[in-house]
């Protein structure tokens, strides 16, 4: 039996107490605990004397016992030819009690036996427990101990012994099948009960520890993967504002084709690629040392050329990674030392151009489109998408409705964007349920049907293009 040691001693000491209290004329009370299979190991639980008064009971005899930590095993207590008997083994084995009321004719004593030493009267009792209220589901796979004769025992009985309880009597009071003998076997049933529901509050327990770690356990993995998942979801705004930059590039060129004086950053980027490439073939093998800065300036103004980028994100590239390196190289080797003038006019030059591009007033230079797209077109060209700006999408769909609006490829992205709002729509729904499962499975709490973000939530936040 799995039973906590205090909670067992607490109920031992309870059954005695009872018993003494009952039997006026019982002197001392153990109970011993027996289990499991095959070992069957005997251990004393607590024992009780009466005070010479009758008053009291003195708990936790000091007495030498076989039966004390950690107690004795099947094979050290069962019967065997030529080894003392012993009325433990008795109860046992036979599930039946053992009543010593004439202590000089007792055949299982083991102190008269081994030193000629007459005990007190005592009556033994098994405390039986039904195999299927013990072992529930798996009565027929128990592994029983052998008698003397090899055999199994209670394998035809319907019960287990899991204690035994002892109580000694003053002399001359103890009789076999008498009331005291009764009392004793009725509360051992009673015992019996109280240990299976101890051990049903104990396993109850257990599994309540085991089930809420488990819990704890799985939320975490959960919570660990949709995090994860919401993370891969952070490319629905990359991809929105790659849509962006479509529109972003064809304002630009219909900018360029309407104000052909405005120089594209383009053309200021293949000029200074051309002044460094021009450099570098200057250069010695022995004095390559800025060889490689050259070389991943030329990709980094190639790259700045071919993107869309935001004005802010131009003027942090060229901030950050061209001005750097062009410096170095002007400040490293005469060969682009020589160019820095022109270097640095060109450069101030490209900051001017991110500047004017990003200005609205040019767009009154085009005169062939609405005002209305035209300062839509603008304001979207420039913008830049978050899952906190949900209503840029509306705006971006409603600019691609223009009739006004031709650009290539304008259904398709225009159907991209629609399919990408839908999924930006679910995302927050998805992270709250989500949230709210999780919690749920951690706290233990029940997980109710009327979460947010079930259909009819959903769909009235839907717009109805992304249907």
């Amino acid at each position: 039996m799995m039973i906590s040691p205090d909670l067992l001693e607490k109920t031992c000491k309870e059954m005695i107490e009872t018993i003494l209290t009952c039997l006026a004329q019982a002197t001392k009370g153990t109970i011993y605990q027996i289990g499991p299979m095959p070992e069957l190991r005997v251990g004393r639980v607590t024992s009780a004397l009466r005070e010479e008064d009758g008053e009291g009971l003195r708990w936790g005899l000091p007495a030498v016992s076989d039966y004390n930590c950690p107690g004795k095993i099947w094979e050290q207590y069962r019967d065997i030819a030529g080894r003392p008997l012993e009325a433990m083994g008795w109860c046992v084995e036979q599930q039946k009690s053992w009543t010593a009321d004439n202590p000089g004719e007792d055949s299982r004593s083991v102190r008269k036996q081994l030193r000629g030493e007459v005990e007190d009267s005592y009556h033994m009792e098994p405390v039986l427990v039904k195999k299927e209220d013990l072992y529930p589901g798996n009565p027929g796979n128990l592994h029983y101990p052998l008698n003397e004769e090899g055999l199994p025992i209670w394998q035809s009985s319907p019960y287990v012994v899991v204690a035994v309880i002892k109580i000694h009597f003053l002399e001359g009071t103890l009789r076999r099948k008498s009331h005291a003998t009764r009392t004793i076997k009725r509360l051992s049933r009673t015992l019996g009960t109280q240990w299976i529901s101890l051990q049903l509050r104990e396993t109850l327990l257990r599994e309540q520890k085991e089930l809420a770690r488990q819990r704890l356990e799985t939320s975490k993995i959960l919570a660990h993967e949709v995090r994860n998942t919401l993370m891969k979801f952070s490319f629905l705004s990359l991809a929105v504002n790659t849509q962006i930059a479509v529109l972003r590039q064809e304002w630009e060129n219909l900018l360029q084709r309407a104000v052909p004086q405005m120089e594209p950053k383009s053309v200021t980027l293949q000029e200074l690629n051309r002044l460094n490439q021009r450099a570098r073939e200057q250069v010695r093998d022995k004095e390559a040392d800025l060889v490689p800065t050259s070389e991943a300036l030329s990709r980094e103004q190639s790259e700045m050329a071919a993107l869309p980028l935001l004005p802010q994100q131009e003027e942090q590239w060229l901030n950050n990674k061209l001005r750097p390196k062009w410096e170095s190289l002007l400040k490293g080797h005469p060969a682009w030392g020589s160019q820095a003038r022109e270097v640095r006019g060109l450069l101030d030059r490209l900051e001017s151009s991110i500047r004017t591009t990003a200005d609205g007033d040019w767009a009154t230079k085009i005169n062939h489109l609405p005002r209305d797209l035209k300062k839509s077109w603008h304001k979207l060209a420039y913008a830049y998408f978050t899952p906190e700006k949900m209503e840029l999408l509306d705006e971006l769909l409603d600019l691609l409705d223009h009739p006004a609006l031709e650009i290539p490829h304008k259904w398709q992205v225009k159907k991209t964007l629609k399919s990408l709002k839908a999924m930006v729509e679910v995302v927050p729904d998805l992270e709250e349920r989500t949230n709210k499962i999780i919690m749920a499975l951690k706290n233990g709490h029940p997980l109710h049907t009327d979460l947010p973000g079930n259909g009819t939530a959903h769909a009235s936040h839907c717009d109805s293009r992304a249907r």
